[in-house]
């Protein structure tokens, strides 16, 4: 004989309620006590109920699916940030769709237009570019969505569009200035792609120390790579072959550091005693002991989480909400790369 599966009525059955009241609980809906709502839940797992997505998609007109957008997964930001996202979504009842656009607009709009198509209920992306064509039509369809660590230059349309972004402005001058403060006066800038917002707003920040302290800038001295690893060991590779040589090297994330880090070793110089180097997103291989980089953190498991509630609330809501833009705070990780510690300092400058 097979075994019947638990539906809502059994539960209700089971938990003294009506089965209104198991429906809010399980779809985590108000008017319920959070007492009532958690003896429903449990009672719900000890029947090990599995709902069924499908018809309650068809009764609510959604799928509880999001889709993320990233750019590759090459880079270890992205599994970081792809993690938090996972277990918000998961905890709010919700599944994802990951795809990778390697950079490419036109693949952008593909997965766009696929994951449309599939009845994903909104999308958070990692991938966009500051004039990215692919965002106005989501806007004018007031489909919802989120970007996450990068946003639009568009005075027009950024008001419109929600994001969870670092101040990358002032990570940028931090790390510069982080450098400075050290002694270093040449220092060499490997640039992301500056068709991209974190990019030139780390770059700004850069540019405002330099201005700040009184230094010109010198644009021999930042080479954009696009955040590729293997074009910032190039990069470095002829900053190093220079006659008059950077002392430092700030790279605009740790996946290029990694790069430039592989090149100065590959010339024989030390790290920090020769070249001093510092990254940006503190992602996890940054840390390992014999890399040790120093690097401008920003909490990529609490930006994908938080993108993930602002984006439910909003499809919750159902309608056109507030517009949320939160802009986080960087932070200074000081590890070995950058030579702090040979000065016998011990703790921030």
């Amino acid at each position: 004989m097979v075994n019947k599966k638990p539906t809502i009525k059994d539960i209700a059955r089971a938990a003294k309620v009506s089965p209104t009241a198991v429906s809010m609980a399980l779809n985590d809906r108000p008017r319920i006590s959070p007492e009532t709502r958690k003896r429903i839940l449990r009672i719900a797992k000890e029947l090990n109920y599995q709902p069924n997505f499908f018809a309650r998609s068809l009764v609510m007109k959604r799928s509880h699916t999001l889709g993320v957008i990233i750019t590759t997964i090459m880079n270890p930001f992205y599994p970081e940030l792809a993690k938090g996202i996972e277990d918000k979504a998961l905890e709010l009842g919700y599944n994802i769709i990951l795809c990778s656009t390697n950079y490419d607009l036109k693949l952008e709009k593909y997965y766009i237009n696929m994951l449309r198509s599939k009845g994903v209920d909104g999308i958070i992306f990692t991938s966009v570019e500051v004039d990215d064509p692919n965002i106005k039509p989501l806007v004018d369809d007031h489909f919802p969505f989120i970007l996450v660590n990068r946003r639009i230059h568009n005075r027009f349309l950024d008001r419109k569009v929600d994001c969870i972004v670092l101040d990358n402005i002032s990570g940028g001058y931090m790390a510069m200035e982080h450098l400075y403060k050290l002694g270093h006066r040449q220092i060499g800038i490997i640039a992301g792609g500056l068709n991209i917002s974190t990019a030139i707003e780390r770059t700004e920040g850069a540019k405002k120390l330099l201005k700040d302290y009184g230094l010109k800038f010198d644009p021999n001295l930042m080479i954009e790579c696009h955040f590729s690893k293997d074009l910032a060991y190039h990069a470095t590779k002829k900053f190093l072959s220079m006659k008059h040589r950077p002392t430092a090297i700030f790279a605009e994330n740790d996946y290029m550091a990694l790069g430039s880090r592989e090149a100065i070793l590959d010339t024989g110089l030390k790290i920090p005693e020769e070249m001093a180097l510092v990254g940006f997103d503190d992602i996890i291989t940054a840390a390992l002991r014999g890399i040790e980089i120093t690097t401008i953190s920003q909490k990529k498991y609490e930006m994908g989480s938080l993108a993930v509630k602002v984006l439910i609330d909003k499809i919750r809501n159902g309608k056109p909400s507030r517009v949320n833009q939160t802009i986080l705070e960087p932070e200074l990780i000081i590890r070995n790369s950058c030579g702090y510690r040979l000065y016998g300092y011990s703790k921030k400058a």
